[in-house]
């Protein structure tokens, strides 16, 4: 049986898929879903071997975008996980799982106090040093027959 040549569109849709890192198995099921259009995914064979030069090049532009370009992804904005964490807690509490709800206030908590970043203040305010924290000067006394 002959294989169905596939769209301009569809070819597009699975090397951007492909590029921003979804699986063969995923994309072949997004393919189904989007297009009605099945499409086998052999894991023995190299996939990318005889590809256009056009394929390439649009796989290589779509994945360093993918990379560079985390605004597109909803999840990587602090609103967006807020509010996720927000309905959660909400459901949780309905259901009466005050375990679940007061973890997911926790959770809610780091992430507005920056727990979930690596951001470490280096200046202070308006680009001054940081104050110099003072800690209590411990006096010791020395044993009578050491004062010399």
């Amino acid at each position: 049986m002959a294989k169905a040549k596939l769209s301009d569109e569809v070819k597009t849709y699975i090397v951007q898929a492909l590029a921003c890192f979804d699986s063969p198995s995923v994309v072949a099921a997004a393919v189904k879903k989007e297009f009605g259009v099945d499409v086998s995914h052999d894991p023995n064979k190299k996939a990318a071997s005889g590809l256009a030069p056009k394929w390439k090049a649009l796989f290589g532009e779509t994945r360093k975008t993918f990379l560079e370009d985390t605004a597109t992804i909803a999840i990587s904005h602090r609103a967006v996980r807020l509010r996720a964490l927000q309905r959660m807690a909400e459901k949780a509490e309905i259901q009466s799982n005050m375990v679940l709800a007061a973890s997911l206030l926790k959770q809610a908590a780091e992430e507005v106090g920056n727990a979930y970043t690596n951001r470490r203040a280096l200046t202070g305010k308006d680009g001054k040093d940081l104050p110099v924290p003072v800690s209590p000067v411990t006096i010791f006394q020395l044993p009578d027959n050491d004062r010399s």
